[in-house]
């Protein structure tokens, strides 16, 4: 597909040899975007795995200090006292049978889904319908829990998961172009700091490859993957 006008012109503002340490990917980032609307910046990260291995794969959470910049739909299965706390904590839609019926019926008006454990037994039923399109409670991911009210203002302030793709990349939004340098680079760094702590004990040689960075519709960005120890300035 040819590139448009105002995509070439982001192009020239680029640098696609070189790799730019994190505060100036950031920096071409921001100047090369051109959308009307908010381009969401995004980090595309290569790791040394090889994810058809079960011990190399690659998946977490992390908390973005700065948040996204998208306003989060957080729906809760849980009832009683639970569905009340998940409630005030700022859930979007709260139900238990009701909710699952809902979902069943074609409801998916939302981004996230947290469920308490005694009620997994009737979320089981809609693996179908959120396995593939990611929105499945899981325990390890922290979205299948009793502390519904701490899940839910995690997800609402920035909370995250990453998974390796079968490519060994991971991909993940970091903000907003009109969030400022710094509040990315928190960003990022959160992100980075968790993508370490994630590095399977059987992978081999470099864990971090590449790393590109880029907006919605503008160009990519590379990053010196040896300059993520640089990052350490900015997590919080």
């Amino acid at each position: 597909m040819p590139y448009g006008k105002k995509h070439k012109e982001a192009l020239q503002k680029v640098d696609r040899n070189k790799r730019h340490s994190f505060e100036e990917a950031v920096e071409a980032v921001k100047s090369a975007a051109y959308a009307k609307f908010d381009e969401t910046v995004e980090i595309a990260v290569r790791l040394g795995v090889d994810p058809r291995h079960a011990d190399q794969m690659v998946r977490g959470t992390v908390n973005l200090p700065s948040g996204t910049g998208k306003t989060v739909r957080v729906a809760v299965f849980a009832k009683g006292e639970k569905g009340k706390e998940a409630s005030d904590a700022g859930a979007d839609v709260v139900g238990a049978e009701d909710l699952v019926e809902r979902v069943q019926g074609g409801f998916l008006e939302f981004d996230k889904a947290i469920a308490t454990p005694d009620i997994m037994g009737l979320v089981g039923r809609l693996g179908k319908i959120l396995g593939p399109r990611g929105l499945m409670p899981n325990a390890k991911l922290g979205t299948v829990t009793f502390d519904v009210a701490t899940a839910v203002k995690e997800l609402k302030a920035g909370k995250i998961e990453f998974r390796v793709e079968k490519n060994g990349i991971v991909h993940c939004p970091m903000g907003k172009v009109s969030f400022d340098k710094l509040s990315l680079l928190h960003n990022i760094a959160a992100f980075m700091d968790s993508i370490q702590r994630a590095k399977p004990a059987t992978s081999k040689g470099a864990y971090i490859k590449g790393l590109t960075l880029s907006s919605t519709m503008g160009p990519g960005v590379k990053v010196d993957p040896l300059l993520v120890k640089d990052l350490k300035a900015y997590v919080s």
